[in-house]
């Protein structure tokens, strides 16, 4: 792995920088989303073949955390390219890359993801969407909750179950839903956090679904479903880190230019080490997400599902502390419209809370990386 980034992703991350600070923290979502597709950047991760980039995890994470630094995160990004762009670009048939991957490349056609549910929390075994054939049809019948951007999607990635002919066992399975689709339905969720980005919940009441909606092998269950959930993981440590990165940069410039008994605050250890010691882990969680991108790509897929994990935890515990101490840096300020960071703490909390929470995490490390037994 590369200690330092090449030339060309030095390139993208100059461009997609410049990009974010033409729009600004007031930025319009749809307005950047078509420019962002427009230069290519959505699709970055995806094959050429079908409009993308050619690139992978790697590149598209640089472009979210870009965004994010200037203060205009496209959540979306998370979803549409990342998992569902990459689940159809490994596993889906030629039919399903074809319809699907140019769209999300040049921006036109979004994807949600839907995997959590009211009674599953965590725990992904217990998810009791269920899928049975129906002659050649599919009925998709279950709920899902806080599901982004579904208002936005022209179909939502379902994951469900069915029974293993095998072993009666049942087990995952990918599953294209149009919006539109009968038996479909969403309601918005009343959040109090403040994004361009709604969060729905959705009831499949016996959806029906062609033979070709299934994405993938119907044997193939968590490979690939963790196919999406790891560059998930690695994304959100991406928006994570590009958050933190905003919120520092205001507080850095804040200190430089606050002066309180005839020095600048900036020049008191008080105020200068902390906001040090949040660069310090930013930088070390960007290390992180670099290693686990850089694995994913390489198709090293258990490697990656273990360096995403920490990378997604390490960067989401270094998002809340920059953004709590910039917020503590400009005191009074911080809370103000004016600066735009206090509406930051409630979102900083979203990179400890999903897709998986630090608990999850930490439990996934003490059992896969160090062999401690499980509690549940």
């Amino acid at each position: 792995m590369p200690t330092t980034e090449t030339e060309e992703h030095r390139s993208l991350r100059s461009a997609v920088s410049a990009l974010g600070k033409r729009h600004g923290r007031t930025y319009d979502r749809e307005q950047l989303w078509s420019e962002a597709a427009k230069l290519g950047y959505l699709g970055v991760n995806l094959p050429e073949e079908y409009g993308g980039g050619g690139g992978g995890i790697s590149e598209l994470s640089i472009v979210l955390e870009e965004l994010g630094a200037a203060g205009c995160p496209l959540l979306m990004m998370v979803v549409s390219p990342a998992i569902c762009g990459t689940v159809i670009g490994r596993f889906g048939t030629a039919a399903q890359k074809q319809e699907w991957l140019p769209g999300i490349a040049d921006g036109t056609r979004t994807m949600a993801f839907g995997i959590t549910e009211p009674d599953a929390g965590s725990n992904s075994h217990r998810i009791t969407t269920t899928a049975h054939r129906d002659g050649v049809d599919w009925l998709l019948t279950g709920r899902k909750v806080f599901i982004s951007g579904v208002d936005l999607a022209d179909a939502t990635l379902i994951v469900g179950r069915t029974e293993d002919s095998r072993t009666g066992r049942l087990k995952p399975c990918l599953f294209i839903v149009p919006r539109d689709a009968p038996g479909f339905t969403r309601r918005q969720i009343d959040m109090e956090l403040t994004a361009a980005e709604k969060q729905f919940e959705l009831t499949l009441d016996d959806v029906r679904l062609p033979a070709d909606a299934l994405v993938g092998d119907e044997d193939a269950g968590l490979l690939q479903l963790f196919a999406g959930l790891n560059p998930e993981r690695i994304m959100t440590a991406a928006f994570a880190i590009g958050m933190g990165r905003y919120a520092l940069a205001r507080a850095i410039e804040y200190a430089r230019d606050r002066t309180v008994w005839d020095a600048p605050i900036g020049a008191h250890q008080a105020i200068a080490h902390p906001l040090a010691q949040a660069h310090i882990d930013l930088e070390l969680a960007r290390l992180m997400m670099q290693k686990a991108a850089y694995l994913y790509d390489a198709g090293d897929d258990a490697g990656a599902g273990e360096a995403a994990n920490m990378a997604k935890y390490a960067a989401g515990e270094a998002c809340v502390r920059a953004v709590d101490q910039s917020v503590h840096t400009l005191g009074g300020n911080g809370l103000t419209r004016e600066f735009g960071l206090a509406s930051l703490i409630t979102a900083a909390r979203v990179a400890r809370i999903a897709p998986v929470s630090r608990e999850m995490i930490l439990n996934y490390v003490s059992h896969q990386t160090l062999g401690l037994p499980k509690s549940y």
